[in-house]
């Protein structure tokens, strides 16, 4: 109950669960006995999760069970068997996978990692890896797209049935041997699972590093051109240039030049100094005609002591003096400096133009007596040119107007103005004047009607004065009268 499958990156051993898993172990042992998988794609790899495969078409879209074979397009598909449960709990789990509906085909999937328990009740499980677990590891580490489909292809090139308790169905093609793969099966749009993509297969570490370092160095270029200091990214260095350091500041130019010319006739000797001291920085830049000369130099020349000083020489690696030639090797960096003072030129006239003052339309065009006679000769042009001629001869006085009628209007518009400040002003003194007189209005009402109560008030304590000079005459006169009246009255 075992089946053998040969990959492209190595053999994978499954162990089956024919007693609990009897119809999926049937499909997946008959299909390989067909070599239904033969050539297969690997068509999705999640590192540390899935890998899926048994798909002919390579796309994760395809797969039929082997049911179909027998009984027609019917059968393509078969139930899932969920009876007992069993868990994706270790890596290595065979699973049937679903096509969403709860029918499984072809398809399978071997899972990576552990304890994935949301695959349970979606995949039948019906069998785990017991060999080629580094097998299984490689597949999981390969390189991927955002699909998740790997950018080599990686195939199942051969099944191999290594125990099968199942009799074999009526009417199931079984093949005498294996068939060889179509263009279209093998045509997958990617690398090839034969093509070799390793660059230092069969190279020596010496020569490993010496590939690395040239990489770095051509990315280095490339940066240093975005960034402009170099003039190009495949610029090299000159060979008649030696590099001398560690010298004596001491040295002076004409030093160096009478030791180094014994190799040959030199073009330039400078050493390298301070901008604002003028001191010397201590190296220097060797210029020799001839690259023969440049080599004896610096095969001699290198530890050397002079004025004391043991120096170093070294072919330069400097640029500074190469000729800019850009991209498409035309032009110079000279070049690029004249055109730039062009530029620098043309900036500043255009500034100068800015800063003249403008000619009015007064003085645009003079006409003379004699262009007038020719213009006559022909009506066509007579007659645009006689426009033009009213138009400069009466440009005066249309300017005249134009500034007449303008003066007329800020007359007029002042006038308004101040007739509406006038107008606003004598309604607010209207209003107040309203005002005062309401109020005196009032005033006068308030007063009237407080002489009128006052009056009112002395009658009534006149007539109460008298009331009471009245009583008290009675009581004076009758004292008995007055008892007696008081004592009728409780009675």
């Amino acid at each position: 109950m075992a089946v053998l499958l040969e990959t492209t990156l190595g053999d994978i051993v499954v162990d089956l669960y024919t007693e609990e898993r009897p119809r999926a172990c049937l499909n997946f042992l008959k299909l390989c006995k067909i070599k239904y998988y033969n050539y297969s794609l690997i068509h999705n790899v999640q590192r540390d999760f899935i890998i899926q495969t048994g798909d002919p078409t390579g796309t994760g879209r395809g797969g039929e069970s082997v049911f179909c074979k027998l009984y027609g397009d019917q059968a393509s598909f078969f139930e899932a068997e969920k009876v007992p449960r069993i868990k994706h709990k270790k890596k290595g789990t065979v699973s049937m996978v679903n096509n969403g509906s709860g029918l499984h085909g072809s398809q399978f999937l071997i899972t990576t990692g552990e304890n994935l328990d949301y695959l349970d009740n979606l995949h039948t499980v019906f069998g785990e890896v017991t060999e080629g677990m580094d097998v299984l590891m490689k597949i999981n580490e390969t390189f991927v797209d955002r699909e998740f489909v790997p950018f080599q292809d990686i195939r199942i090139n051969h099944t191999v049935i290594l125990d099968d308790p199942y009799d074999d169905p009526a009417g199931l093609p079984i093949p005498d041997r294996s068939p060889e793969p179509s263009k279209e099966q093998l045509d997958s749009g990617r690398i090839g699972a034969d093509e070799d993509i390793e660059d230092y297969k069969g190279m020596s570490v010496e020569e490993v590093e010496e590939m690395l370092a040239e990489k770095e160095s051509k990315t280095k270029a490339i940066l240093l051109e975005m960034v402009g200091d170099l003039p190009d990214a495949e610029i090299k260095p000159p060979e008649n240039v030696l590099f001398v350091c560690k010298l004596n500041p001491v040295t002076t130019d004409e030093d160096l030049e009478i030791i180094f010319s014994r190799f040959g006739s030199i073009k330039s000797c400078e050493i390298i100094r301070d901008w604002k001291t003028g001191e010397s920085l201590c190296y220097a830049f060797i210029e020799f005609e001839k690259e023969e000369d440049c080599e004896k130099a610096y095969f001699k020349m290198d530890n050397v002591l002079i004025d004391d000083r043991r120096i170093h020489v070294d072919f330069s690696q400097s640029v500074s003096k190469v000729k800019w030639k850009g991209k498409g090797g035309k032009y110079t960096k000279e070049d690029f400096k004249e055109y730039e003072k062009d530029l620098d030129k043309v900036s500043k006239l255009g500034l100068k133009d800015k800063a003249k003052p403008r000619q009015d339309s007064k003085y645009d065009l003079v006409l003379d007596d004699n262009q007038e006679e020719e213009e006559a000769v022909s009506a066509s042009h007579c007659s645009s040119k006689k426009h033009k001629e009213k138009k400069h001869r009466y440009s005066d006085e249309d300017d005249e107007r134009r500034v007449k009628k303008s003066k007329e209007t800020e007359k007029v518009h002042r006038r308004q103005s101040y007739e509406e400040e006038y107008c606003r002003e004598k309604a607010k003194n209207e209003k107040k004047q309203d005002r005062h007189r309401s109020r005196s209005r009032s005033r006068s009402r308030d007063r009237d009607s407080y002489q009128k109560f006052g009056k009112h008030k002395d009658r009534y304590r006149e007539e109460y004065r008298e009331r009471e000079r009245e009583r008290k005459r009675e009581r004076s006169r009758s004292p008995k009268k007055s008892k007696d009246k008081e004592r009728d009255r409780y009675r």
